[in-house]
């Protein structure tokens, strides 16, 4: 089955990328050795080179997905990522080289422009050699198991769907087990009752059973186990919470009671929390030192003379555990009685024309870092909302307050896909709010790297929903 491959596979790609990474590094090294400038043997200069390098390459295939579902690709699809990721990597560093230098190194231009020529070409190699030997050898990669479900309902129903829609898993459905053949409703599937179900397995040599029966069948569970378990079968329980609609992912154990949670949450770990509130504040501390500082003067000098009023605006919003905190911006708009209750809207008569650069470059965002050094905001969160749209949302959409568990941010994930500005129906918000819990259930350090890079990006190429 794919699943009990993948991560191996991923880590095969991961580890060979870098053995190439670093291959195409040392061979580039030895081209150029005998220039004036190249220090030989290699010396301790040379590390942060190669750290770079690493460091780079790990942050574009993040960037790029460049490891997911390798086994999944297509040949088109691979080489795309591929393609994508390298020249990712070859504009950072090149944007690395032109901030830092590279003179204190001990190494020239020629080196790398060698290095990076040599890493595109063995990398395109080597996913070449790995596609064929997908491809030669691709259903050795599938462990076909013959499974049966004991139990009828909407859970077996879905369960059958997912293995025909996904043979790639490689489960072939033999059929069911029921004490009720009227209920399953699938008379060409149908094997008989429960209590036949054993033998049938061990007679057809069964790999698998899945049990959708519901607590009520505690004893007959039990029984299908236990039994399952004396001839070597494997037995998998498809618990009835699911018919509620909650997707359990972690399980945690409270002595000899299993707990189950209904999502994942790396930030309630202390130590990813304290990781994310350090870069917060050395993050915010850089902003507000080397771009705040000398921009803030000209921004007020500027928005004065357009417009009467205070330089910043500031507004009580939503922030974590649903606590008002004040959210300050450059002012955008003209004074008005509407700021706390009306959404901004595309060609809004209120925002003066120094406000709409501000805004189109989210420059009027910035004295928001003051907020995350405080330790109201965080740097990558959702979008803090007013307080009236929290009130009428929270009744519109059930997850809507799940956002709420974590900080608001200047910049989210939402926001990087385009999920930002005016939201003018219940639909867009929705969005939003999906886009937001799945940020919460899948945070990871790079992932906020990530966000801000894209960030950056959008505000350079320009954001058609900022307005």
């Amino acid at each position: 089955m794919v699943h009990r491959y993948a991560t191996f596979f991923k880590t095969i790609n991961l580890v060979t990328d870098y053995i190439v990474l670093n291959m195409g590094m040392v061979i580039a090294y030895y081209l150029v050795a005998t220039e004036k400038d190249i220090l030989w043997p290699p010396s301790q200069h040379y590390l942060p080179i190669v750290l770079v390098f690493n460091l780079t390459w790990l942050l574009s295939a993040n960037l790029t997905r460049l490891y997911d579902e390798v086994l999944n690709k297509d040949s088109v699809n691979t080489f795309r990522n591929v393609i994508k990721t390298y020249l990712i990597f070859i504009t950072l560093i090149a944007i690395i080289v032109a901030v830092v230098g590279i003179k204190a190194y001990y190494i020239t231009h020629t080196y790398l422009i060698y290095a990076s020529a040599l890493i595109g070409l063995l990398l395109w190699l080597w996913k070449i050699i790995f596609l064929a030997i997908r491809k030669s050898d691709r259903a050795s990669l599938f462990d076909s198991r013959k499974v049966i479900i004991v139990g009828s309902g909407r859970i077996s129903n879905d369960l059958q769907r997912f293995f025909a829609g996904n043979p790639d898993r490689g489960y072939k459905l033999i059929g069911f087990f029921d004490d009720n053949p009227v209920q399953t409703g699938k008379t060409g599937k149908y094997l008989g009752s429960t209590d036949e179900c054993i033998s049938y397995v061990l007679n057809n040599k069964i790999d698998e059973i899945f049990c959708t029966l519901p607590v009520a069948e505690s004893q007959k569970i039990e029984k299908l186990l236990s039994d399952a378990e004396k001839n070597l079968i494997r037995f998998k329980i498809v618990p009835e919470y699911y018919d509620y609609g909650i997707k359990p992912v972690l399980i945690q154990s409270f002595g000899h009671i299993p707990v189950i949670s209904v999502r994942a949450e790396p930030l309630e770990n202390m130590l990813n929390r304290s990781m994310k509130r350090l870069f917060d504040i050395c993050f915010s501390l850089i902003v507000i030192i080397f771009f705040f500082s000398w921009l803030f003067p000209i921004l007020a000098i500027l928005i004065k003379l357009e417009s009467k009023g205070p330089v910043l605006f500031k507004q009580l919003r939503s922030g974590r555990d649903n606590n008002p905190f004040w959210c300050y911006k450059f002012r955008s708009m003209r004074i008005n009685n509407h700021s706390d209750s009306k959404q901004a809207v595309r060609n809004d008569s209120r925002i003066t024309r120094l406000g709409a650069i501000l805004r189109r470059t989210s420059i009027d965002e910035l004295p928001q870092f003051f907020n995350v050094l405080i330790g109201n905001m965080s740097t990558v969160g959702p979008r803090p909302h007013m307080l009236s749209h929290t009130i009428q949302y929270s009744q519109l959409i059930d997850r809507f307050m799940v956002r709420h568990f974590l900080k608001p941010g200047i910049t989210g994930w939402a926001q990087v896909n385009g999920l930002r500005g005016e939201t003018a129906t219940t639909e867009q918000m929705l969005k939003r709010v999906e886009a937001d819990v799945w940020y919460l259930e899948n945070w990871s350090f790079l992932f906020d790297m990530k966000i801000i890079f894209l960030t950056i990006w959008n505000s350079l190429k320009g954001d058609e929903n900022a307005f």
